[in-house]
C-alpha cells in the first residue's frame, strides 16, 4: 500500500519493513556476543528509529540467535542502516568486536502489510522487549 492511500475512508500508512535476521556465532560466544548486542547495539538502533524485536535464543542450537529489525518504510531502510554502519560507534567499537564473534548471519526483509508486528515506543517497554 502506498502513503496517504485511503481505504474504507482512512489512509493507510506504507507497510512497515522487517529484517528477519538469524545470527550464529562462533562456538560458546552466543552470551558474549548478545551482552554487547543489547547494551551498546540495541541502544543505538534505536535513538536512530529503528526498532528491535528480540533477540530470540534457539532452544536447537546454543549458539544460534533471531531478531527482527524493522524500519517506517522502505525508504528508510537504507538511511537508517547506513546512519548506524557508518557512525562512530560500529566504526570505532562495535564492527571489530562482533564480526569477529559470527560464523555467518542471514537477513529476510519482509513487509508487514497487516501490522501484526507492534512496536513499543515507551522505554520501559523497549528495555523489557531487549532483553
Amino acid at each position: 500500500m502506498q502513503p496517504g492511500v485511503r481505504t474504507a475512508g482512512r489512509a493507510r500508512r506504507a507497510p512497515v519493513i522487517i529484517e528477519m535476521r538469524t545470527y550464529r556465532t562462533k562456538s560458546g560466544l552466543r552470551s558474549a556476543f548478545l551482552d554487547i548486542f543489547r547494551s551498546r547495539s540495541i541502544p543505538a538502533h534505536h535513538d536512530i528509529g529503528m526498532k528491535i524485536l528480540g533477540p530470540f535464543l534457539s532452544v536447537e542450537d546454543p549458539d544460534v540467535f533471531f531478531f527482527m529489525r524493522g524500519f517506517p518504510d522502505l525508504a528508510s531502510r537504507e538511511p537508517m542502516k547506513a546512519k548506524f554502519y557508518e557512525g562512530a560507534l560500529w566504526k570505532n567499537e562495535l564492527e571489530g568486536v562482533l564480526l569477529p564473534m559470527l560464523e555467518k548471519y542471514d537477513v529476510v526483509l519482509v513487509e508487514d502489510n497487516d501490522g501484526l508486528i507492534q512496536w513499543s515506543s515507551t522505554p520501559k517497554a523497549r528495555a523489557s522487549e531487549s532483553r
